[in-house]
């Protein structure tokens, strides 16, 4: 990966719901580092709740700013949100804050209420399944790394994404085709004007 700064993404995602989601957990992480990136998930990977809960109020207190400077230390936070959680919500909110790109991933249901109607250029709220996870990924890392290639990534709102995504399964296309048709049309009603 010669010109490519290597990246040092922080993950996030219930600690509550690892028993259900822990191979998503895993498969997303392992992707990010097959990538040549740093990934902080060890907060993730070796703490339960129960563990969680026997912390001391200073014990938490220090975890908690443990967090925030790993946060601000990285390039972009992914996080899985397919189970709700408050404290990923505050990371997440916390990166936008600082100005740190975000991949919000889903694999059920819609994108986090409370992000559904963010307007950030920084934020991406993807729906995911096991085929489509390292595009969005890939996708996303590129952005961070700002690749002036062909390829071309941008942010775009969840009501746009949802859009987006029932446009796409409605007529059995990808997103991208979908979206460079558009672009095509655009361009052929220019040239004839």
């Amino acid at each position: 990966m010669t010109g490519h700064k290597n990246l040092k993404i922080y993950f996030t995602a219930s600690i509550a719901a690892k028993q259900n989601y822990l191979d998503n957990y895993h498969r997303i992480v392992d992707h990010i580092k097959k990538r040549g990136h740093a990934v902080i998930a060890d907060h993730i990977f070796n703490n339960n709740e129960k563990q969680i809960s026997l912390k001391t109020r200073e014990e938490r207190l220090a975890f908690h700013n443990k967090l925030e400077k790993w946060i601000f230390s990285c390039d972009g936070l992914v996080a899985e949100t397919s189970f709700p959680s408050i404290s990923v919500g505050y990371e997440i909110s916390l990166a936008l804050r600082v100005g740190k790109p975000v991949l919000v991933l889903y694999s059920v249901g819609q994108p986090p209420s409370l992000l559904a109607h963010h307007r950030d250029e920084k934020l991406l709220c993807e729906k995911y399944s096991n085929n489509s996870l390292s595009q969005s990924l890939d996708d996303f890392l590129n952005f961070i790394q700002a690749k002036s290639d062909l390829r071309f990534t941008f942010f775009i709102t969840p009501r746009i994404a949802a859009y987006l995504h029932e446009i796409a399964r409605k007529n059995k296309l990808p997103k991208s085709v979908y979206l460079r048709k558009l672009i095509e049309k655009d361009m052929e009603e220019n040239r004839r004007a």
